[in-house]
Formats: C-alpha cells, sequence, structure tokens
C-alpha cells in the first residue's frame, strides 16, 4: 500500500556544476552535426579539468563540423559564465579526440532494404508524470531546478551581484496524502566572490527562493543549509572534474521514478536512451495531462539493430481511472508502434536542439518554436479522454 505522510528529497545542479558544462558541450557537438546533418550520428563524451576541455567519441557526418567544434565549444563556456583563472573560455587547453562511428553498430542501426532502422543499443528507457505540479514534475525537483534556474537569470543580468557559475540546490518537502505541503528544508551551495561569508550569500540568495516556492511552503521551521560548507570560492572544472552523463538523476525525475541508466547528453535521437526516454516521458504526461491518473510511469525495452520495442509497461500507481493494460496497447500506436525512426520523426528529433537541454532537466520545460522540448507537448490528450 503506498504511503500518503512522508519526507522526499530532489536536488538539481546549475549550469556551471561541471558535469553540467560537460552535459552542455556534448550537446553543442551534437547540435552542430544535426545543423550540418540532420541525419548525422554522435556519441561525444566530454571531460572538464583545470584549464582543459577534452572531447572524445564517435561522429558520422560532415568533416567540417569537427573543425569548427572549438570555437562553438568555447563560446558555449563563454555563455556559461566561466572567465576564471582556473577555468576560463578563452585560454582553457582544448583537445578532441572524435573518430569514425563503428561500421559494425551502424550497421545494425541503418535502414536498409526492408529493414527499419534499429535501435542505437539495448536498455530500458523510462517516462514519468506526476500532478503534483503544473509542468506535471515531481515538486522537489521541479522547485530545486527552479531555484537554480533564478539565480543564474540574476546572475546574467548582473555579474556584480557576487554569485558565480557552479552551484547546486537540494529540496525537501512534506507529502501529505500524496502531495506535497511544505518545505523542511532548503539547501543551497553556490560558488561566490571572494570576501562572502555564508550570511553574506544567504542575504543575495533568499529572496529569490522565496519566490520559487509556493505561498506557505516555507514556514518557521524550515531549516536553510547556504554554502554549509563555509567557502565555494573555488569551483566549476577547477574545483570538481565534471564528466558527460553524471547527473542522470537531475536530468530526469530526482529519484521520484525509476531510470534506467543512461545518460541524454552527447547523443543523437537515434540512440534510444535519449530518444525513446523522451517519448516515454510525452506519453506519461499526456495521460496525466488527460486526467487518466495522478500519476504515471511508462518503461520501454529496446535491443540493439532491432526497431521494434521488446516491451511497453504503463504503472499508474493505483491514481488510474483506467486499465493500465489497454494503455499499453494503445500509446504505442499513437506514436508508430514506438519505433526509433517513429520516435525521432513523431517529436522532430532531428535538429540542433539539444545544447539548451543540457541544465535544468530535460523535462517539465516549455516546448519552442524551434522544437525544442516537443516532447513536453500534451497534444495527446484529446484522444486519451476518450479512454476514460
Amino acid at each position: 500500500m503506498a504511503r500518503s505522510s512522508y519526507l522526499f528529497t530532489s536536488e538539481s545542479v546549475s549550469e556551471g556544476h561541471p558535469d553540467k558544462v560537460a552535459d552542455r558541450i556534448s550537446d553543442t557537438v551534437v547540435d552542430a552535426f544535426l545543423g550540418a546533418d540532420p541525419y548525422a550520428r554522435v556519441a561525444c563524451e566530454t571531460m572538464v579539468t583545470t584549464q582543459r576541455i577534452i572531447i572524445a567519441g564517435e561522429v558520422r557526418g560532415p568533416g567540417a563540423v569537427v573543425e569548427s567544434l572549438e570555437e562553438k565549444i568555447r563560446a558555449a563556456v563563454k555563455d556559461i559564465g566561466y572567465e576564471q583563472h582556473g577555468f576560463h573560455w578563452a585560454t582553457a587547453d582544448y583537445a578532441c579526440y572524435l573518430h569514425a562511428q563503428s561500421s559494425d553498430i551502424a550497421m545494425g542501426v541503418d535502414a536498409a532494404g526492408n529493414k527499419d532502422e534499429g535501435a542505437g543499443d539495448q536498455g530500458i528507457m523510462f517516462g514519468y508524470a506526476t500532478n503534483e505540479t503544473p509542468e506535471l514534475m515531481p515538486a522537489t525537483l521541479q522547485y530545486s531546478h527552479n531555484i537554480l534556474k533564478v539565480l543564474a537569470d540574476a546572475r546574467h543580468a548582473d555579474r556584480n551581484m557576487g554569485l558565480e557559475p557552479d552551484a547546486k540546490s537540494q529540496v525537501t518537502l512534506v507529502y501529505e496524502n500524496g502531495k506535497p505541503v511544505r518545505a523542511t528544508s532548503i539547501v543551497l551551495s553556490t560558488q561566490h566572490k571572494d570576501g562572502l561569508t555564508p550570511q553574506d550569500v544567504r542575504v543575495i540568495v533568499e529572496p529569490y527562493i522565496r519566490k520559487v516556492l509556493p505561498d506557505g511552503f516555507i514556514t518557521s521551521e524550515t531549516e536553510w543549509h547556504v554554502n554549509p560548507t563555509g567557502n565555494f570560492v573555488i569551483g566549476g572544472p577547477d574545483g570538481d572534474c565534471g564528466l558527460t552523463g553524471r547527473k542522470i538523476i537531475v536530468d530526469t525525475y530526482g529519484g521520484a521514478a525509476p531510470h534506467g541508466g543512461g545518460a541524454f547528453s552527447g547523443k543523437d535521437p537515434t540512440k534510444v536512451d535519449r530518444s525513446a526516454a523522451y517519448i516515454a516521458r510525452y506519453l506519461a504526461k499526456n495521460v496525466v495531462a488527460a486526467g487518466l491518473s495522478d500519476k504515471c510511469t511508462i518503461q520501454i525495452g529496446y535491443a540493439i539493430g532491432v526497431s521494434k520495442p521488446l516491451s511497453f509497461y504503463v504503472d499508474l500507481h493505483d491514481t488510474g481511472r483506467v486499465d493500465p493494460a489497454r494503455l499499453e496497447k494503445v500509446l504505442p500506436d499513437l506514436v508508430g508502434g514506438c519505433s526509433p525512426r517513429a520516435i525521432r520523426e513523431h517529436l522532430g528529433l532531428n535538429k540542433p536542439i539539444y545544447a539548451r537541454t543540457a541544465a535544468y532537466g530535460h523535462f517539465g520545460r516549455q516546448p519552442d518554436s524551434e522544437g525544442g522540448f516537443s516532447w513536453e507537448k500534451t497534444d495527446l490528450t484529446g484522444e486519451l479522454k476518450g479512454l476514460a
């Protein structure tokens, strides 16, 4: 039986966190290739550390793209805001170790003759939605994202406010009758200019944090932990090595839902780690938005080189107003059977839309006019409401 009253915590990290810098760079590479060739293949990993940027992986696309990557990557780091002695967009050493995609992998993935395009790898992918926030996301994670996003916006607007790019947030909420009602603790660690105390930082950040959480969530009993280590001047890749794909729970549902284990950033949409996780979220979100349940988890399983999913599972967490077995039959058909090709075409994924996903979550975002976050649309609700 599901518990109705409990505490739950989720964390987020800012665009300047070293792992997120790596994700941003890897997705900048994806966008560069897809911008030149919508059917390019990319699997790019990034490592950032003190005054070093290293990219490596497998690609298939126009060779000229590789020659333009350094300029694009340095521009991405500059956009984040790194102009520090230990990590500077203009002076960090840059090394590129991208090479051609394996012909064996390409043979399994490419469409040929009567064979449809296969999945880029085996694995399981999950999608989740819950009606506890307007974004249909877990509240603990959404608020953690929002705290860092508003602080980043403020930092970009006023570089003299005292904050630097690297930051982490964490929100713990009380749930009563399965719904979030108040915050028991708020944790924020943010890189700052030398000379500021934790109390100075709290004075800067507290007004922004209070605006993020709903009225009444922050009470006199809420515990605040702002820069609890006491000092956070050395940060970003200078303070901690960053790698692509190390924040998969931050990227998805903050621990409120299962995760198949595959990261998103640096991968083109033939990789079902990314595209199938997007379609699973899209379908789960439409189920909840249609009022068929309060929560929905969807799992899809794939084999490398095989177009048809091995499995499609729906869990409505005892909140459903429709038989989940019925959804398991109906939902895949709404998106062409959930083959990799059908997913890419339905969501329009062969576009340079990925750098914007690298920070503040891949889900719970607004679809944009360029095709970004198309998996957040709720355009299936009309069809789904008839199932109730």
